[in-house]
């Protein structure tokens, strides 16, 4: 029988060209987080009891992240430049466009120092634009970024089961589907860059604009005499019904309003719908007149109240001096 002179010399370099390179998976890589309050702190604490490596923290509370640090076993880091040269990916969590301009092109000290090869995800609701410009200020020094909206609240950030949507380049999102896994119950790839806070910023607007209006049904049930009780038994099994009927009525009845999505954020992130809005050029007086609300909250001091005490504002004889 004939043979090919070279055959297996052949086979096996064509083996070797065509085998996959070794990827790393999420939790070989060196992961931080800077801004570490409620939400960030909680979703460290989750990735930390999933086996991830966790390498260091960063806020501008230095003794909140020394805190944190010394409690899941990482490093402090004193520089948000020494934060990027130990990660593979850094995940911010702050609080708006203000403290991303000041994170990644602060002029002393900025993430974006040596970055090339770092992945930042990034989970505050932030303005379209601001996603944009990271973007394309990553391409320019090696690092990429994904923006991971969150839709949920403390518990769902420290148990793993946040609602995410995710915007940027699908391939970056497929590389970090196993972090965003394990952060999240829901994930959503929304597209390119800006997309998912579009989506968040509608999200929220929609939210804020039902919790004021839960707020205004109640004050005014309330006034009438009403069972309050029966008058959310009622709603919920009616038009009226909502989802923060359920997260929110008991603790506007109970005047109850332990921080869970603050009322500046409230403010903030209706802030940012209208402009969306504006953008497209589309009217919304209801956004605008719960953005009124909220501002009167912040403007009175209690912007770091949950959500719910937009109650105070509508329920007849409470008031901000009560």
């Amino acid at each position: 029988m004939r043979t090919i002179k070279g055959k297996d010399s052949f086979l096996s370099q064509n083996l070797k060209v065509r085998k996959k390179p070794y990827t790393m998976n999420s939790q070989e890589k060196k992961i931080s987080f800077v801004g570490v309050g409620r939400m960030g702190a909680n979703m460290a604490r989750n990735l930390k009891d999933k086996g991830y490596n966790i390498c260091c923290v960063h806020d501008v509370n230095h003794d909140t992240a020394s805190t944190l640090a010394q409690e899941i076993g990482c490093s402090h880091a004193s520089s948000l430049a020494e934060v990027t040269a130990q990660s593979d990916i850094v995940l911010t969590v702050v609080t708006n466009d203000a403290a991303m301009e000041s994170i990644f092109f602060g002029a002393e000290d900025n993430l974006f120092q040596n970055a090339n090869g770092t992945l930042f995800i990034n989970c505050a609701t932030l303005s379209p634009a601001m996603h944009v410009k990271l973007e394309t200020a990553a391409t320019k020094n090696g690092s990429t970024t994904l923006e991971g909206c969150m839709a949920s609240s403390i518990t769902q950030a420290r148990e793993g089961t946040l609602y995410l949507m995710i915007g940027g380049q699908k391939e970056i999102f497929d590389q970090a589907k196993d972090l965003l896994d394990d952060l999240s119950i829901n994930l959503r790839f929304v597209g390119a860059a800006g997309r998912a806070a579009q989506v968040k910023a509608l999200v929220n607007m929609v939210m804020n604009i039902n919790t004021a209006a839960l707020a205004e049904g109640l004050g005014i049930g309330d006034a009438l005499g009403l069972d309050l009780e029966m008058l959310c038994e009622i709603f919920s099994q009616t038009g009226a019904n909502s989802r923060v009927l359920e997260t929110d009525a008991e603790d506007m009845l109970g005047r109850d309003h332990e921080c869970y999505f603050s009322a500046e954020h409230a403010a903030k992130d209706s802030g940012i719908a209208i402009e969306v809005a504006e953008e497209a050029g589309i009217e919304v007086p209801l956004a605008k007149a719960t953005l009124a609300q909220y501002e009167k909250m912040v403007a009175a001091g209690l912007g770091d109240l949950d959500k719910s005490g937009v109650a105070e504002l509508t329920f007849k004889g409470r008031g901000f001096e009560n």
